[in-house]
C-alpha cells in the first residue's frame, strides 16, 4: 500500500509571532486559517494561500523570550529557503517593494530558473521563481496541470 501524501506545511520557529503575521499576511497576502490564542498574540499560526500552507510557531513561551533576539539563531536560519512557484516575477518584485520588504532583483538562476529572493523577519529567505524559457514553461504547466 501506498503512503497518500497529499500536502505540506512547512513549521517555522519565530522570535516575534505578530511581526511575523503581519509579514506573511500584509506582504505576502497569506491567510491566517487559525491561531492558538487570539491572533495577534498566539504561539502557534496556520497560514495559507493559494494552497500554500505554512506554521509559524514562537521559539520561546511567552514568559521566557529574551529582550531582543539572538544573533546566532537568526544566522541558523540562513540554510532554510522556502521555494514558491510566481509566475510574474517582476510584478511580485515590485509589488514586494511597495509593502515595504527588499526583495533582490530578479534574475535568472544556472539552471534555468528566473528568481527573486526575500528574507523574511527572522531571517528565512524565501525565493519566487518560475521558468525562465518557454520550454520550461510548458513543463511546468504540465506538472502543474496535472496535480
Amino acid at each position: 500500500m501506498a503512503v497518500d501524501i497529499c500536502g505540506m506545511a512547512p513549521l517555522i520557529q519565530v522570535f516575534d509571532m505578530p511581526r511575523s503575521i503581519r509579514f506573511y499576511r500584509d506582504v505576502l497576502e497569506f491567510r491566517v486559517v487559525e491561531t492558538a490564542g487570539p491572533d495577534g498574540d498566539c504561539g502557534w499560526a496556520l497560514l495559507e494561500r493559494d494552497g500554500v500552507e505554512l506554521m509559524l510557531n514562537t521559539a520561546y513561551e511567552a514568559d521566557g523570550r529574551p529582550a531582543e533576539e539572538d544573533p546566532a539563531r537568526r544566522a541558523a536560519h540562513g540554510d532554510t529557503c522556502f521555494y514558491f512557484g510566481c509566475r510574474g516575477i517582476d510584478d511580485a518584485y515590485e509589488t514586494l517593494r511597495g509593502r515595504g520588504a527588499s526583495p533582490q532583483p530578479p534574475a535568472v538562476a544556472s539552471y534555468g530558473m528566473r528568481q527573486m529572493y526575500v528574507q523574511d523577519p527572522d531571517g528565512y529567505m524565501l525565493c519566487f521563481q518560475w521558468p525562465a524559457s518557454e520550454e520550461m514553461r510548458e513543463q511546468w504547466r504540465e506538472r502543474y496541470a496535472a496535480g
